[in-house]
């Protein structure tokens, strides 16, 4: 059992009283020389907790085929991050069962809050509930089978040193699992290429990706591959608009922030 889980009931009690700390047991803040480069493109408001309603997505069974795309089974331990009003972390807590363990992950302070009185009021004594940072999801390291990032990937304000400080939580042959829509990133959605060429700037592999119209887009899975990339070697991707009307390409740039 991993000890930055801790029972839901004794987290609700402390959920509103102070911001939830990084475990020194598990997790130390690194200090990181040199610069994550931004991203080229449009980042995505926060506009909503909520993507759709819990009994339309149930309708079309999106919680259940998410899970089963991404090899959720019993006794994993999965990080839902973005996690918002809950929607995946309770279905997962459902899905891995007593042996298993959740951890739900937002950054903004009162949907943290309302979650964890929601695993409280649920009893739900598998799931912990974290404050994560707008560019650290602040997870413990080597403890993940699987992370998921459901209609959120868009609203990271800086995908690269993200994805980096996300890298390390990840057991060996762990995966992030991905959901969006094909649009543009301004418009809540994140382009297919775009997506994989910032995952592979931070060292991911796409291992696989399919069209899923029930949860609004597409699904995509990903696995950490090589050594992590020092912060100053990373390039950001860039869509290329030159091209005329067609969906633009996103490549590589050896462009970095002033």
């Amino acid at each position: 059992m991993l000890t930055w889980l801790a029972p839901a009931l004794a987290l609700a009690a402390t959920a509103c009283e102070a911001p939830v700390k990084a475990p020194a047991a598990n997790r130390t803040e690194e200090k990181v020389e040199g610069r994550f480069p931004a991203a080229d493109r449009p980042v995505a408001t926060i506009v909503s907790a909520r993507w759709s309603t819990e009994e339309a997505r149930d309708r079309v069974k999106e919680g259940a085929t998410v899970m089963d795309k991404a090899g959720i089974k019993p006794g994993m331990t999965v990080a839902d991050i973005g996690a918002g009003e809950g929607y995946y972390t309770i279905r997962l807590a459902a899905r891995v069962g007593e042996d298993g363990r959740v951890l739900a992950e937002d950054i903004v302070p009162e949907v943290r809050d309302g979650l964890a009185q929601r695993v409280a009021r649920e009893r739900l004594d598998n799931v912990s509930v974290r404050l994560g940072l707008p560019e650290d999801p602040r997870l413990p390291e080597n403890s993940f089978d699987r992370i998921l990032m459901v209609h959120m990937y868009h609203e990271i304000a800086e995908p690269y040193e993200f994805l980096w400080r996300m890298r390390p939580s990840l057991r060996p042959g762990g995966e992030v699992i991905v959901v969006d829509a094909n649009r543009a990133t301004e418009n809540h959605g994140t382009p297919p290429a775009l997506l994989e060429c910032e995952f592979a700037a931070v060292g991911y592999k796409l291992v696989r990706r399919e069209e899923m119209p029930s949860a609004g887009g597409y699904v995509a899975a990903f696995r950490a591959e090589g050594d992590r990339p020092k912060p100053e070697t990373i390039r950001a991707c860039r869509i290329d608009r030159a091209d005329g009307p067609a969906m633009p390409q996103p490549r590589a740039t050896g462009d970095m922030p002033d």
